[in-house]
């Protein structure tokens, strides 16, 4: 397998998890990637994440590289996720950087309300998106979570709103 140099902007630890597992369910080494991650205790992790999402995508283009990616991780709170792809897309615009293309390696996982929302859901839970459900202890108690993503995706293929 190719190592495969990567980025990954997330919110907070258990985006930072859930998304390196889920990497690694599909052979990924996470071990080459960058991560980038909004400091605790200074302002909304939200706008972190989509303030940083124009640099990110420029430090793509610029190392050119096929075996380079972005992966983005940002809850959709009341937004959901046409809202925050408009959120990123507005963020390029605002840093005169052109929006994702579709050829780049670039994929967005936005959890509506929330990561707690989809770890409720892949638990077999009813899940109501604007319900706010509970963290888990550790971050890393998300791997069944992980996997049953996982497993949902290789039975049924990647949703069309996958992006």
């Amino acid at each position: 397998m190719r190592r495969v140099r990567a980025v990954l902007l997330c919110e907070d630890l258990q985006h930072e998890v859930f998304v390196r597992r889920f990497f690694k369910k599909y052979g990924w080494d996470t071990r080459w990637w960058r991560v980038e991650r909004a400091p605790p205790g200074r302002g909304s992790a939200e706008q972190f994440a989509r303030k940083q999402y124009p640099v990110e995508l420029t430090a793509l283009r610029r190392l050119g590289r096929q075996e380079t990616a972005l992966a983005v991780m940002i809850d959709g709170d009341e937004k959901g996720l046409a809202g925050r792809h408009k959120d990123l897309l507005d963020a390029c615009r605002s840093a005169g950087v052109e929006p994702r293309r579709p050829s780049e390696r670039v994929l967005v996982f936005v959890p509506t309300w929330s990561i707690e929302s989809w770890l409720a859901y892949l638990d077999g839970q009813d899940v109501e998106e604007s319900k706010h459900y509970p963290r888990l202890t550790r971050e890393s108690d998300c791997q069944p979570h992980v996997s049953a993503l996982a497993d949902n995706v290789q039975q049924a293929g990647a949703p069309g709103t996958c992006a």
